[in-house]
């Protein structure tokens, strides 16, 4: 009988992610104690969080320094935690560096691992791959193309699905315009420059002279940038800083401009036509260019498995050839913006249906039954 179960996400997108496994995990085993290294989503859920997220999750290479000793503790408690035999199943949600130490202190004081959302090995770094063989029993991934790759390293993986697939359907598009205040009619281009301080900084300034230059032309009537509590976004002019939900811009948008990301599947799932932009500074961008494994960047080509948005990166991230790259994707007439919906239509297809959680929950079920 499983008792108490560990569930450990380290930042806010594993918190979201963690909430639904873990209503999915007491539905699996009525009873269950849940005790989570999570968030304020994980704790609604019902997990009882012992160590809020809050207090180890930062951004910025010094702050990172300053948190080790605090990873370094929670790990040494954890540790002696598994050593007591306190938990029975021990699942992980993303957050790699820090997790794959975790899962190795469980398996070895002889615990199950189940893993979801699971390191982009596939990117950059398979070399890793024979240390998470040896600690974690199983394997949920949420894209398609991650299975093979997974069991072709001698990893256990199974795809459950992305877990965007299940966020309830957004806002249709003229119900979009109205929450954001904008006119039923007209053409209107979503910015999404990105999250993080650095990556505003980087993109910010591109992004918004595209915006301006389709104004100016007049083909576009409105632009709105989905922004970030925090974020700053100096001189926007006539540009529309929204705080709404992301998914309401990209209901609202006839086509979007978006930091490579998790925004990209998201567009993806909106049937938004998209440009995908990303610049970095200039040693990493050499370094990448080294150590990727994949001819792609963004989540959409990288399911298809094919060129379905266009990618522009580093110096090609610029107000001009943004704006030119986005243009003919505002007239879904338009044959290339036509070749576009056709390619993301297969990306929902390859995506599948809703059930992430209950499948990783199923896993669960297979690891300790």
């Amino acid at each position: 009988m499983i008792r108490r179960i560990l569930v450990s996400a380290g930042e806010p997108s594993g918190d979201l992610h963690g909430a639904p496994v873990v209503r999915a995990l007491q539905a699996r085993f009525p009873g269950v104690t849940i005790e989570a290294f999570g968030g304020p989503a994980m704790a609604a859920a019902g997990a009882t969080v012992l160590w809020p997220m809050e207090r180890y999750t930062v951004m910025g290479f010094a702050e990172v320094v300053a948190k080790i000793p605090a990873h370094a503790r929670l790990l040494g408690e954890l540790s002696r935690r598994f050593r007591a035999g306190q938990y029975d199943l021990v699942v992980l949600i993303d957050y790699p560096g820090f997790h794959l130490r975790v899962a190795e202190a469980a398996k070895a004081a002889g615990l199950k691992v189940l893993y979801y959302v699971a390191p982009q090995l596939w990117a950059w770094r398979p070399q890793r791959a024979r240390r998470f063989r040896a600690a974690v029993d199983r394997f949920a991934v949420i894209f398609p193309f991650e299975q093979p790759f997974f069991r072709s390293l001698g990893l256990a993986a199974d795809y459950v699905g992305h877990p965007l697939v299940d966020r309830p359907a957004a806002l249709d598009r003229d119900q979009a315009r109205a929450q954001l205040g904008l006119p039923p009619g007209g053409r209107v281009l979503g910015l999404f420059p990105g999250s993080r301080r650095q990556e505003l900084t980087r993109h910010w300034a591109a992004f918004r002279g595209a915006g301006h230059l389709l104004l100016d032309e007049g083909v576009v009537d409105q632009v709105v940038v989905a922004t970030v509590p925090g974020g700053d976004y100096p001189d926007p002019g006539p540009i529309r800083l929204a705080t709404a939900d992301s998914r309401t811009v990209l209901a609202a948008s006839d086509a979007v401009i978006a930091k490579s990301g998790t925004t990209t599947l998201e567009a993806a799932l909106a049937d938004a036509p998209m440009v995908v932009a990303y610049r970095v500074h200039p040693a990493t961008a050499w370094f990448a260019r080294r150590v990727l494994r994949v001819p792609w960047i963004s989540l959409p080509n990288l399911i298809a498995e094919q060129r379905v948005v266009e990618e522009l990166v580093q110096s090609a991230v610029n107000p001009r050839q943004l704006a030119d790259t986005v243009r003919p994707l505002l007239d879904r007439t338009h044959p290339i913006a036509q070749a576009q919906l056709g390619g993301l239509a297969r990306v929902r297809e390859l995506l599948g249906g809703p059930g992430a959680a209950e499948r990783v929950a199923h896993l669960a079920g297979t690891l300790v039954e």
